[in-house]
């Protein structure tokens, strides 16, 4: 038998016994408010609270992104009084653009074009009368090299351009060699036949299921979205290795000595043109067709374009002005339209063309942007069939033309080329593309484990000292990864409503105000034999994905909890759970995504409610402030590790069902229990990979007490992984801090569930409360 069928029985041979040893559910009768608070009036039950509760945080959010175009003068300082003090004046920007992007690697310092035919093949795929096409590739940094062709004049050489198409079309569409794009938008042999050499990258598609791997585990992921997601979590981005492809290409022309040199591209090439002139100076002229919009819906694109941190400092117009004062020539035409229906696991995502009247309008704020006194700044527009035509006019390559100085005309011939040699193996060579970017990928992860060493490095000398150095690295957590809201909570204004009532505890639902739409919610346990004034040790038990607060307290459906909350309650404990908003699927993905266009996650949001709600717990009268702890499954785990690193007042935690090695869970494609493979696409985190794995987090967690609940059959990892990452802490709490008893895992025969055994000796001990 093998081990993955063993290890199903297994879990099912658990959950089936704890299901037939689980209490009845408790049975569910509203009564009245608890002492000092109003009446909790929201309509509907647990479910449809939570239902209210992703809305506000939608609606909040949305809010954010509309506000958020007014914020950016925050980050920015231009000084118009000169091209050169415009350009010192920007600098840093054009720096944090660069890092957004994950342009972080050094580029290859001696670069040129190859050919990629054979020598028995003619020097040319293919001519015209007046241009050679050749196949060609260029190293960029790393495995990574750039393939496409080189349209190269037959007469004299005025330029240098880098002619980048949409991810639906190919190098051979736009040089002419191939039916998809129509002669008169092929601009890439347009500009070649007006005595420019050009390079026509290839661009990773949205096509599936081309990259295979080792293994039975495949993806039918978009091969973009699939390249994106481990990247972004090692604080690179496809976006970033494209451009960075771009200037490989820009760098080989500068060394020639083959200027101007212009970007240009349509759609996907439009986008990756605007993002590698906004950061390279050494581009004369920019043509953006298809793309330039003020990206305040960039959270429905498809995630490939999911720039962490996006909207807060950048619109189109912001990134528009790093050119300036070279010379950027945008066209409104049809952009490419795309819609993605979110299967196989994948993030749904639709491209709608810009209409006229966005093109115009985020237009017209990079040249108030500008400003009138840069008078070398040129933005320039084209727009035909009400900003809906087709996208190559000869407006608009007219106008990017100008900026390359040239004095040759731009030409606007039919001829196409035709081959003279054996075509490009288009397939094989997005498979080579695609394989590069995924083994660079892996690569990073594998150092990565030494970059995070090299972070973080805590004063481990006294506790003392790990206290007060530990502090930068909890606030670099929160503002860099996490993403803060820099806004006061709102009085929590709490309401509530008895719900359960028991022999041995009573039960209410509790709603806090934290941000303007946006509230917290959970139930409230409280053991019956309370005596008057006296406080108790309070557990916050956190469920997992598409959890809610009542399956930790019976419905035997939801075993895999073992209705722990009761059975601490039962044990004395004050036992709060809270509805988290990690819940009906696409409806709080959507809020990551929504949250990443601003530098924030889904906890930027339930931080704050941990915040909310143990500050309130801590002013009512049965509750010892100072004993309170959070125990979580799944992902409520995965909460363990990132919420009370940012919360102090929990006094201990219980990671449990998810302590593993995060950042190799998240990021490979090797590691077959990988996120790769599956459809939680907002689990991702920018730049983690660099900075807070596991082992890190349980360090912004010390020196209080934290423990691992660790089954040997739950599926999150396998335990050599787990193992390997918990070693790592506990080395920190014994070895380093001389506090071995503040750290400890506990190992069962079982799966991803609740031991509940010493993990209730955990909670005893820490929180100094008798066992009974």
């Amino acid at each position: 038998m093998g081990r993955f069928l063993r290890c199903v029985l297994i879990c099912v041979w658990l959950f089936a016994f704890v299901s037939n040893s689980h209490a009845e559910t408790p049975s569910v009768e509203y009564g009245p408010a608890l002492p000092g608070t109003r009446l909790l009036e929201m309509e509907g039950d647990g479910a449809q609270i939570a239902s209210q509760m992703v809305a506000g945080i939608d609606r909040f959010l949305l809010q954010e992104i509309a506000a958020a175009p007014g914020k950016r003068t925050q980050y920015w300082d231009r000084n118009t009084s000169s091209p050169e003090a415009y350009a010192r004046s920007v600098e840093k920007n054009r720096q944090r653009l660069a890092e957004t992007l994950g342009v972080r690697d050094e580029r290859q310092p001696k670069i040129g074009l190859q050919r990629t035919t054979s020598v028995n093949e003619p020097q040319a795929l293919a001519s015209s009368q007046n241009v050679d096409v050749i196949a060609v590739d260029w190293p960029v940094f790393g495995v990574i090299r750039g393939e496409g062709l080189l349209l190269r004049p037959k007469g004299q050489v005025h330029g240098s351009i880098v002619a980048i198409p949409d991810a639906a079309q190919t190098p051979e569409q736009l040089a002419g060699l191939d039916p998809g794009i129509a002669p008169s938008s092929q601009f890439a042999r347009q500009l070649a036949e007006s005595g420019f050499q050009v390079v026509i990258p290839t661009i990773i598609t949205r096509e599936r299921g081309l990259l295979k791997f080792p293994g039975p585990r495949q993806s039918q992921l978009p091969g973009r979205e699939l390249l994106y997601r481990s990247a972004f979590e090692l604080g690179r981005h496809l976006i970033g290795y494209e451009v960075q492809k771009v200037l490989a290409a820009v760098d080989a022309f500068a060394q020639d000595g083959k200027q101007p040199i212009g970007v240009i591209g349509y759609g996907e090439g439009g986008m990756l043109a605007l993002y590698a002139g906004a950061l390279d100076e050494r581009i004369d002229s920019v043509g953006v067709s298809g793309y330039f919009t003020s990206r305040q819906n960039i959270w429905e694109e498809p995630i490939d374009r999911n720039v962490f941190g996006r909207l807060r400092e950048f619109g189109d117009a912001e990134i528009a002005s790093l050119i300036a004062p070279r010379h950027l020539a945008i066209e409104a035409a049809a952009g490419p339209e795309v819609n993605l229906p979110g299967e196989h696991g994948s993030a749904p995502g639709v491209l709608v063309s810009p209409s006229l009247e966005q093109v115009t309008h985020e237009w017209k704020r990079a040249q108030a942007l500008v400003g009138d006194r840069l008078a070398d700044a040129r933005l320039t527009f084209t727009s035909e069939e009400d900003g809906q035509g087709s996208f190559g006019s000869e407006q608009w390559l007219t106008q990017f033309f100008s900026g390359l100085k040239s004095e040759t005309s731009l030409a606007t011939t039919t001829q196409l080329p035709e081959y003279v040699g054996k075509p490009v193996d288009q397939q094989a060579r997005m498979v080579r593309q695609m394989n590069q970017i995924n083994r660079q990928n892996q690569t990073i992860l594998a150092d990565s484990a030494a970059v995070r060493t090299a972070y973080f490095r805590p004063d481990n000398s006294s506790l003392a000292a790990y206290e007060k150095s530990i502090a930068p690295y909890r606030e670099t957590f929160e503002t860099e990864v996490i993403g803060k809201f820099e806004r006061p909570l709102l009085p929590a204004s709490p309401r509530t409503r008895q719900i359960y009532s028991e022999s041995k505890w009573t039960g209410y639902e509790v709603a806090l105000d934290v941000f303007p739409e946006v509230f917290a919610y959970g139930l409230l346990l409280l053991p019956s034999d309370m005596a008057p004034d006296e406080k108790r040790p309070v557990v916050v038990c956190q469920h997992g994905l598409e959890g809610r607060p009542d399956h930790l307290i019976g419905e035997e459906k939801f075993a895999a909890y073992q209705a722990y909350a009761v059975s601490l309650v039962e044990r004395g404990f004050v036992v709060f759970c809270p509805q988290n908003p990690y819940i009906y699927q696409d409806r709080f993905r959507t809020l990551q995504r929504k949250a990443n266009a601003l530098g924030k996650t889904l906890f930027s949001i339930i931080v704050p409610q941990h915040r909310q709600i143990t500050q309130w717990l801590k002013t009512q009268p049965y509750v010892d402030p100072d004993r309170i702890a959070f125990y979580g499954l799944s992902y409520g785990g995965k909460s363990a590790m990132r919420i009370p690193p940012l919360v102090p007042a929990y006094s201990a935690v219980i990671c449990s069902g998810d302590f593993n090695a995060w950042i190799d869970k998240v990021a490979s494609t090797r590691n077959p229990r990988s996120y790769i493979w599956t459809g939680e696409y907002e689990i991702f985190e920018f730049n983690l990979g660099n900075t807070f794995g596991y082992a890190e987090m349980a360090g912004l967690i010390a020196p209080r007490p934290f423990m691992v609940e660790r089954g040997h059959f739950d599926g999150v990892a396998d335990d050599e992984k787990v193992g390997h990452e918990f070693a790592k802490v506990r080395h920190l709490y014994a070895a380093q801090l001389k506090i071995p008893e503040q750290c400890e895992i506990e190992w069962f025969d079982g799966g991803h569930m609740i031991h509940g055994q010493g993990s209730f000796d955990f909670l005893h001990r820490h929180l100094q409360w008798p066992k009974r």
